[in-house]
């Protein structure tokens, strides 16, 4: 029986690592060939950002591998909201981090609540179609 639960816990992990690659993937496209691609500002800005959001519920579930999706749920949206919250404090080493492609793509720039409900969205989504649901 372990060695059952143990195959099917690898699967899952192997299904959540290739679909972070893909939200990573889209989330790239999306802002570098967005707008050359004619999708609105919104689809570009806030897509991005639910994109994020499931890109950190999936990295969350590679490493609590065992929790249920319901829990990643809630500790990727604490850290999601706790990076945007992080947007508020400045320092000017952060500051010019946060102008590079990286620190832009890390981090984010602006403070928004906007992109708190574009990750909920995100992670929710991500939950929803988690392997470890089915």
């Amino acid at each position: 029986m372990k060695g059952a639960f143990r195959n099917l816990l690898v699967r899952r992990q192997a299904q959540r690592a290739a679909a972070l690659l893909a939200v990573i993937v889209a989330g790239l496209m999306l802002r570098g060939f967005g707008y050359a691609a004619g999708l609105p500002f919104v689809i570009v800005k806030y897509g991005g950002s639910a994109l994020w959001g499931a890109m950190v519920y999936l990295f969350v579930g590679l490493f609590a591998a065992r929790s249920r999706p319901a829990i990643l749920a809630v500790i990727a949206l604490f850290l999601a909201i706790s990076v945007e919250l992080f947007r508020l404090y400045h320092t000017p080493w952060l500051d010019a981090f946060r102008l590079t492609t990286a620190g832009a793509l890390l981090l984010g720039r602006i403070f928004s609540l906007w992109n708190i409900l574009a990750y909920v969205i995100g992670i929710v989504t991500a939950c929803m179609f988690d392997p470890a649901r089915r």
